[in-house]
């Protein structure tokens, strides 16, 4: 299980997050440091004040009434008067700086002998000393009177204030990400043989700059493939043309010794026309044809065969339930022919075809039983113009595979090059069940 996401946009956002995260506890601990002294000398100053005016209320108040008195500011004010011994040691202070601050102040104001505590004889509170003659008293008050009112309020403000932040960061990222997902995707579709709609040259200079460049490279491919096409439509045509003079010539030939010569001519004229035809398919831009959706592949087999059975080969198809799939049908026509005419030029007469669904993958599989393909060489077969140097390579362009290959790929497929059980090679092809979006 990987923790540290993979993509740019979470990786930015987390990197932000990080960084607000760090300046916020950072922004806490500087405002915390800075507003401890004006808050203890605050709160000092309150406290200095309510021991005055008691002091002053008990000093001017006659004997019989300072009982009534202490009752009235315990029940008005929350201020309890407790009497106290000038030798009774004071329960420590925690170490804290608020606290030595304030103690510090109230010694200032009240005197050297002022004593802070916050527990005595058992009761928590905010205790001060203070002293009428040689007598000492304790001032209670609530801890209220001297802590933060509702800490945890700014806690969630604080929080909440962080929470915006990082959706404004992710928002900002992901505005700034989105032509690199247009790229990620066009070049996918590069790379796949298809040319891909033009990218939008908007956003930051380092994006367009990079979006310009891609489409200058993708413009330029295209106008190679196109210009590749043509010298290759025109070779075909300056080719066959002669090509189709030398057949007519060989067929007017009446001298019935040449019949062998004639035969092997016709049969090296045929293998030309069939090495054109590839390296036609093969430049031809096969991303060009409509997709048509809701395509049943069994019906596209059925017809294959059918033209196959038409002319006297024997090839046996055994179709599965299939989903209805979206394919370029012309270019998956031509994908199962160069599959079937590879097995019948290289396995014997008898090509098996099936079709399934396996898992998320739907697949075709083209058998027959040939001297097959090694595990290790498997790979390399489906480059352009690779043949192998055993029987399965004794003609032939090395561009059927290739093209195979290519158009699987535009499917969004892959092709798989296995041995049969019992000998044999198995040509499959396997094209998601579910539509993908581009």
């Amino acid at each position: 299980m990987r923790l540290w996401p993979q993509t740019l946009l979470w990786r930015t956002v987390l990197l932000i997050a990080a960084l607000l995260v760090v300046a916020h506890l950072t922004w806490l601990q500087i405002f915390r440091a800075s507003e401890i002294e004006p808050r203890a000398l605050q709160a000092a100053q309150q406290v200095v004040s309510v021991v005055n005016l008691t002091r002053a209320a008990l000093v001017t108040a006659e004997p019989a009434r300072r009982f009534a008195l202490l009752n009235e500011l315990a029940e008005r004010e929350g201020i309890q008067v407790y009497s106290g011994d000038p030798a009774e040691a004071s329960p420590p202070l925690p170490e804290r700086q608020f606290l030595r601050i304030m103690e510090r102040r109230l010694r200032q104001d009240l005197g050297p002998q002022t004593r802070l505590a916050l527990e005595r004889e058992g009761i928590k509170g905010v205790w001060v000393s203070f002293r009428i003659d040689s007598e000492e008293f304790w001032v209670l008050l609530p801890r209220s009177r001297i802590e933060r009112n509702e800490p945890l309020r700014w806690i969630g403000w604080g929080a909440l204030v962080l929470v915006l932040a990082l959706i404004g960061a992710f928002l900002v990222v992901a505005r700034i990400n989105r032509p690199l997902r247009e790229l990620t995707r066009a070049a996918e579709q590069l790379g796949r043989g298809a040319t891909p709609p033009r990218i939008a040259e908007t956003g930051p200079v380092e994006i367009r700059t990079l979006a310009h460049a891609f489409n200058n490279m993708a413009a330029d491919i295209q106008r190679q493939d196109e210009e590749r096409a043509l010298l290759l439509a025109g070779v075909s045509h300056d080719l066959r043309t002669p090509l189709a003079r030398i057949r007519l010539a060989l067929e007017m030939l009446d001298d019935r010794g040449a019949s062998d010569l004639k035969a092997g001519v016709t049969q090296d004229i045929g293998d030309i026309d069939t090495a054109i035809g590839q390296f036609l398919d093969f430049a031809r831009p096969i991303d060009a044809e409509t997709v048509t959706t809701d395509t049943d592949l069994n019906a596209l087999v059925q017809a294959v065969v059918e033209r196959y059975t038409r002319h006297g080969r024997t090839v046996r198809f055994t179709p599965a339930p299939l989903p209805q799939l979206p394919l370029r049908v012309q270019a998956m026509q031509r994908l199962l022919t160069n599959l079937i005419d590879n097995a019948l030029h290289h396995g014997g007469d008898v090509v098996d075809i099936s079709t399934g669904v396996d898992g998320k993958m739907t697949y075709l599989e083209v058998l027959d039983r040939g001297p097959g393909i090694p595990e290790a060489d498997a790979e390399r077969m489906l480059q352009p113009f690779t043949r192998m140097d055993s029987a399965r390579s004794t003609s032939g362009t090395g561009l059927g595979l290739a093209i195979v290959d290519r158009i699987a790929r535009l499917h969004r497929g892959m092709v798989k090059l296995l041995p049969r059980q019992g000998g044999g090679l198995c040509a499959r092809v396997e094209l998601p069940s579910a539509p993908q979006a581009e």
